[in-house]
């Protein structure tokens, strides 16, 4: 990582900031710095720096898709990403995000809503493919390559190897490819600061051509595992619906079509963890002993082909 990286995006932030207001009142924040991204925020303008290897050319056409799209994506506040350090970077409105300490006012519905509109809208030609099956094989091949003496580790293994080939980013999914997101959870949602502004999806580096039902996955697999209430994995799944979503059928059982993709960010989740827990030395906690416990269970029931 780049040691001075955080500060020349700060640098780039205020600069962008202040060129698109007379006033500023100079607020700067560091929101996220990971290996793979940074993100800093002045004021009202964030600048996000993406993973080093980011292909500009195909970030500008994500980027093109959010700006074209207002109503479901945050559009950006430049039409293309600029390089600083060798990274791109990307310039966005600051906006709140949903609160964790609160999951009884997580926008289910309104997320929801935002998907199947995503996932109905016009599919932008020489878009790259969503990249959620990819993230995850790449998960599962860190905790290969850097955890797999791990005893979490083989019941992982064994389930990622018993997913379709589709599944783990081996080959294009069945069905006809829909715009997605790629990298669906409620970190993904924001809000322009004032009243009346509604909820948007944001980042939009995983987002392209390929089977919708996998934005979806990580919701499903929350309840599968115990982890989200049903109740709210039913008000998601009804809005989903009742918006005319095609990633499920209408009616009728989901799961035909979930379950795979579920077992899919199962499986990458707790390859994080137990990924995670290795690098800092440390056991798993409860909810990771959970994950790895929804692994092993997989083996004893085969997963469903997905409807074409």
């Amino acid at each position: 990582m780049t040691p001075d990286l955080p500060s020349a995006l700060t640098a780039r932030a205020a600069q962008a900031a202040h060129a698109r207001a007379v006033a500023c009142a100079c607020v700067a924040a560091t929101l996220a710095h990971r290996e793979d991204t940074t993100v800093v925020r002045h004021a009202a303008t964030v600048a996000k720096a993406h993973a080093p290897g980011t292909d500009p050319a195909e970030l500008a056409r994500r980027v093109a898709v959010a700006a074209g799209l207002p109503g479901v994506l945050l559009p950006p506040l430049a039409p293309s990403p600029v390089e600083l350090h060798g990274r791109p970077v990307t310039y966005w409105p600051y906006g709140t995000p949903v609160d964790p300490g609160d999951p009884d006012a997580a926008p289910w519905e309104e997320a929801a809503t935002l998907l199947a509109r995503l996932h109905l809208a016009p599919l932008p030609a020489g878009l790259p493919p969503m990249r959620g099956p990819e993230k995850a094989a790449r998960a599962v091949a860190l905790l290969r390559d850097t955890a797999s003496r791990h005893p979490a580790a083989a019941p992982l293994l064994d389930a990622w190897a018993e997913l379709p080939a589709w599944a783990r980013g081996e080959e294009p999914a069945p069905g006809p490819a829909r715009l997605c997101h790629g990298d669906f959870h409620l970190g993904q949602l924001i809000r322009r600061a004032g009243p009346g502004h509604p909820w948007l999806l944001i980042d939009v580096d995983d987002l392209g051509p390929g089977t919708p039902v996998w934005d979806l996955a990580r919701p499903a697999a929350w309840y599968a595992c115990g982890m989200l209430d049903p109740d709210a994995w039913h008000r998601f799944l009804t809005a989903y619906r009742a918006a005319g979503g095609p990633a499920v059928p209408a009616d009728g059982d989901p799961w035909t079509v979930l379950d795979v993709p579920a077992r899919a960010l199962t499986v990458q989740t707790a390859a994080r963890a137990v990924t995670k827990a290795v690098a800092a030395g440390r056991a798993l906690d409860e909810v990771e002993e959970s994950l790895v416990d929804a692994c092993a269970r997989m083996r004893s029931a085969p997963a469903p082909s997905p409807a074409d």
